[in-house]
């Protein structure tokens, strides 16, 4: 399965590097509320969350718009979207994005942008 994952031995400086470079990879800006990578504040520590696609996005979709790819990797079809945003609410980690301008909801898709963007090699595809 592919899915983006955290070093457990390097520390977040919270930087947003990732979250930038994952809003503007979906949204063409550098928004950190339009990212599918959070920074966040855990047991007193800064870390990412992120989606370890673990598919309760997909359970609630009523449209049957988020489907799992051959990788592993919960995928949104736009076509098929409602655009309800039940996924949104339903991802235990907070990392879906619904802008209000687009009806179409984002999450992470493993492609690695947030991955090239962290200065402190926290983040990597795990593709096992």
């Amino acid at each position: 399965m592919k899915k983006l994952a955290v070093n457990k031995d390097s520390h977040c400086m919270s930087c947003i590097a990732c979250e930038m470079a994952c809003s503007e990879a979906f949204y063409k800006t550098a928004d950190p509320r339009l990212s599918c990578v959070r920074i966040v504040e855990k047991k007193g520590a800064v870390k990412p969350a992120v989606c370890v696609q673990c598919g309760a996005c997909a359970k609630v979709c009523a449209a049957g718009a988020i489907a799992q790819n051959p990788n592993g990797v919960y995928m949104i079809s736009k076509a098929k979207c409602a655009g309800c945003g039940k996924c949104v609410e339903a991802c235990p980690f907070k990392v879906m994005v619904k802008s209000p301008e687009r009806d179409v909801p984002s999450k992470c898709i493993a492609c690695g942008i947030c991955v090239k963007a962290c200065p402190m090699e926290l983040l990597y595809i795990n593709a096992s």
